[in-house]
């Protein structure tokens, strides 16, 4: 019987999304051992709710990083944290990130992929996917030719920490990636207002808010690449997915960025995100107590045809769609344009090289992972 963390890994998840929706809207998983939610009004509430938490009360950071560089930055991230404070931090981050110029992002994203194209042959998907969007905000975070490249490294070390299935090894690797990363990104917060790119921003935003931890805003600096990893690499691959099966290839930025935009609906890259009631919780029925976890099914949310109609249907350019991919609420992604820019930008430009994506796997394998939806291309 598949589970809602199997499904992730499916050639096709979306029909027994569907039948939880109609049928198990918001219901105990004995077997999860968690609350699921999936449909619409039952997520919206989920992610809405003050009362549930983004990590367990008794392990606000996981146990095996504790005390560490990677428990320390990870403490301070405002997708790991919740309350006023995470409010305030949180709006400090959406300011910096929304003086980024779309344009000069998406040049950078084409540098970067043309840098990997330049050798020939068979594309590196895998780098396209993981290290090129990293390199681009490393870029924007003012590290030089080399730098950046190192910083999409430990990158992809320090996001071992995140699953819950992670071990000593990975904690391990984390550690020292944090580390590496706050020596890397340090001297641009150090600069302050005086610096130019995306930390200045940063740090112009904090002294507007009258934010004074700066280890806080490096530990974010951070976040802007974690954050990066795992769901553009996603969002990039199941792109290349839906132009390998057929979807009309986008003529136009605009158009690319629109078609990005629909696969982040129809085949999210982030599937699932996880709840934890810090205080008595109802919806529709269900009564969920303190210390119960929730599965929130955001792909199956998407798919909900009560807020997107025909939600089976790929069709971009969507008027008003509803998606949850990026989550809701206190804790909605605020790299939801830069991640689809990067996105978009690295597929255009993969188009414009003439890369042949029909030859991409029609059942690809999808990485081992309980709620990233990335293809192994």
């Amino acid at each position: 019987m598949t589970t809602v963390i199997e499904a992730v890994r499916l050639p096709d998840p979306y029909p027994y999304y569907a039948t939880l929706v109609a049928e198990r809207p918001l219901a105990f998983d004995a077997g999860l051992g968690a609350w699921v939610a999936c449909d619409a009004a039952a997520v919206r509430a989920v992610l809405a709710a003050d009362r549930l938490r983004v990590r367990p009360a008794a392990e606000p950071v996981p146990g095996g990083i504790v005390g560490t560089p990677a428990g320390d930055v990870f403490g301070d991230l405002v997708r790991m944290t919740d309350g006023p404070l995470q409010q305030r931090l949180k709006s400090v981050v959406v300011e910096a990130l929304g003086h980024l110029d779309p344009a000069h992002t998406a040049r950078l994203a084409a540098e970067r992929t043309r840098e990997c194209l330049a050798a020939g042959g068979r594309p590196p998907y895998e780098e396209l996917m993981f290290a090129v969007p990293a390199r681009v905000v490393a870029a924007l975070c003012g590290l030089d030719r080399g730098l950046d490249a190192e910083a999409a490294r430990l990158t992809g070390d320090f996001v071992q920490c995140i699953p819950a299935s992670a071990g000593p090894e990975q904690y391990r690797a984390a550690s020292r990636a944090a580390a590496r990363l706050r020596e890397l990104l340090g001297p641009g917060i150090e600069k302050g207002e005086d610096g130019t790119g995306l930390l200045a921003e940063l740090v112009r935003a904090a002294q507007r808010a009258s934010w004074p931890r700066t280890a806080a805003l490096l530990a974010n600096a951070v976040g802007f690449l974690s954050q990066t990893f795992d769901a553009t690499a996603g969002l990039l691959g199941n792109s290349l997915l839906a132009l390998a099966r057929g979807v009309e290839p986008p003529a136009t930025r605009a158009a690319a960025e629109a078609l990005v935009r629909e696969v982040a609906r129809h085949d999210a890259p982030v599937q699932n995100t996880r709840r934890f009631a810090a205080e008595p919780f109802r919806h529709e029925g269900a009564e969920i107590a303190p210390g119960e976890p929730v599965l929130v099914v955001l792909a199956a949310a998407n798919r909900d045809p009560a807020v997107n109609p025909d939600p089976h249907a790929f069709r971009p350019g969507r008027q008003n769609p509803a998606v949850f991919t990026f989550g809701a609420a206190a804790h909605r992604c605020p790299g939801e344009s830069l991640a689809v820019t990067v996105a978009a930008a690295v597929l255009t430009e993969l188009l414009t090289a003439g890369a042949v994506l029909a030859k991409l796997p029609a059942q690809p394998t999808y990485r081992p992972l309980a709620n990233a939806r990335i293809p192994v291309l």
